[in-house]
């Protein structure tokens, strides 16, 4: 006589594991390519992390008062709950360190940009890079070349200046920069001015933008030749003083030097700007050639490849944008309907690092984006990311798994939605399926449809497309 003891083994999922961003749909190996030289006369790295070191000194040691002054339980370090330093902070600050407030305020933002220290409400803790300051080169490399990514951050352009033209000469610098690596040695910037004026202007042609500034009146007997002078010379008038602010600015991050009508890169400026033409032409090597596409055309290229040089390209990606226009490209990629490209686009935010938090924090209340941001959130402040599914709520990590099992079926092939059943969780396939049906995720259907569809137990598969139907009828 057959056993008729009610068996639900079938029905019972493994033990939950964290919930990770959107799986890839496929897996590539493409070939190593040699790890790339510095150009001759770069100084080793422990010279190059030397000289960071000194930079960035004083930053270091307002990171190391706030650890000391500033963390949880002591008195705030801001009076608004932002990144500000509070007047009564900067004073006592002052005091404790032998300055000026006004110092401590420019080292504090340093230590900010850098990495060094990280505010979160009113209190302040030392970043990671601050706690292996004294024995780990590229940490302070890493958090050298964050400052030299927000030069125009560090010296603020002045208040009459037009924002529009900040924005371009911060998206055309980079070109300025390579050329000046290029050169090797000392620039006129009147050179530079002329190349930065090209560059805008093909910015504004790419935008199909007419020059602002005066234009002369034409007609269809006026020479072609004799309309464009006047715009460009226009052009390069206003786009002076811009210049001249944005080489105070990379020369008061330790980039270049400034001064008697010509800029140098330093030898820390050099190797930064090196380094992110290698990424760049890394991209550029790549199969995809994710370096010239928008952000939800490079996310889809390296949907195809593996962790690490999806990594790569993100950081190339990146290297060849502004970070703040970079991280909103990100973003609005991410609100897309193609769940694949969310969690791709949180993974390369993940990149951006501290620049990004801002606009992290602020997609928080969206519903597709929030387990992201949360998860995002709760790794940039540490949390080990195996830990860090623990700051969502039922509902929301069940709603994560709705949406990261949306982009396996959409890009995945059928075991994997199968094993994605392990990342949830519910303890058994029932219970799973109760939370799903109340989660509200617009995809539930589809992914109830491809799950049943891809399951070889025919009991479960049966439970499932159940559940996809009430789904669909607003059953219960």
């Amino acid at each position: 006589m057959t056993s008729r003891i009610p068996r639900d083994s079938r029905l019972r999922l493994v033990r939950p594991r964290p919930l990770a961003a959107a799986p890839r749909a496929v897996n590539q190996r493409r070939q190593r390519r040699p790890a790339p030289r510095p150009p001759e006369g770069t100084p080793a790295p422990a010279e190059l992390a030397r000289m960071a070191r000194s930079g960035l000194a004083a930053a270091a040691r307002v990171a190391h008062w706030a650890d000391a002054a500033l963390g949880p339980g002591r008195d705030g370090a801001t009076a608004d709950g932002k990144a500000t330093l509070s007047d009564a902070s900067a004073e006592r600050a002052a005091r404790d360190l032998g300055l000026t407030a006004t110092q401590v305020r420019a080292d504090w933002d340093t230590a900010r940009l850098a990495g060094l220290v990280e505010v979160h409400g009113d209190s302040a803790r030392p970043g990671w890079r601050l706690r292996a300051w004294d024995r780990d080169d590229s940490a302070v490399l890493r958090g050298w070349v964050a400052l030299f990514d927000a030069w125009s951050l560090a010296h603020p352009e002045a208040a009459d200046h037009e924002p529009a033209a900040v924005a371009e000469v911060v998206s055309a610098m980079p070109q300025v920069l390579s050329f000046l690596q290029l050169s090797a040695g000392p620039v006129p910037v009147e050179q530079l001015l002329d190349l930065l004026r090209q560059r805008v202007t093909e910015l504004r042609t790419e935008r199909c933008e007419i020059p602002y500034g005066p234009q002369p009146v034409t007609t269809e007997a006026v020479a072609p030749s004799l309309v464009a002078e006047p715009a460009e010379s226009a052009t390069g008038t206003a786009l002076a003083p811009l210049l001249d602010w944005a080489l105070h600015a990379l020369a008061s991050v330790g980039a270049l030097t400034y001064g008697d009508g010509q800029a140098t890169l330093t030898p820390l400026g050099s190797w930064a700007v090196w380094v992110k033409l290698e990424q760049i032409c890394v991209a550029a090597q790549s199969p995809a050639g994710n370096i010239e596409q928008a952000a939800e055309d490079m996310l889809r290229g390296c949907a195809q490849l593996r962790p690490n040089a999806a990594r790569a390209e993100y950081r190339a990606w990146l290297a060849a944008r502004p970070v703040g226009s970079a991280v909103t490209e990100l973003l609005d990629a991410a609100r897309g309907e193609d769940a694949l490209l969310r969690g791709l686009a949180f993974e390369a935010l993940r990149v951006v690092g501290a620049p990004a938090e801002p606009d992290v924090r602020a997609v928080v209340d969206e519903p597709a984006l929030r387990p992201y941001a949360l998860l995002w959130l709760a790794e940039h402040d540490g949390v080990d990311p195996e830990d860090a599914h623990e700051v969502l709520t039922r509902e929301e990590a069940t709603w994560l798994w709705v949406d990261t099992a949306a982009a396996v079926a959409d890009h995945g092939e059928a075991p994997m939605l199968v094993r994605h059943l392990e990342s949830a969780l519910q303890p058994t396939v029932p219970a799973l399926l109760d939370e799903v049906r109340t989660v509200g995720h617009p995809r539930t259907v589809q992914v109830l449809v491809a799950l049943a569809a891809a399951h070889p137990d025919p009991a479960l598969a049966k439970a499932v497309r159940r559940a996809a139907f009430q789904v669909h009828t607003g059953g219960v």
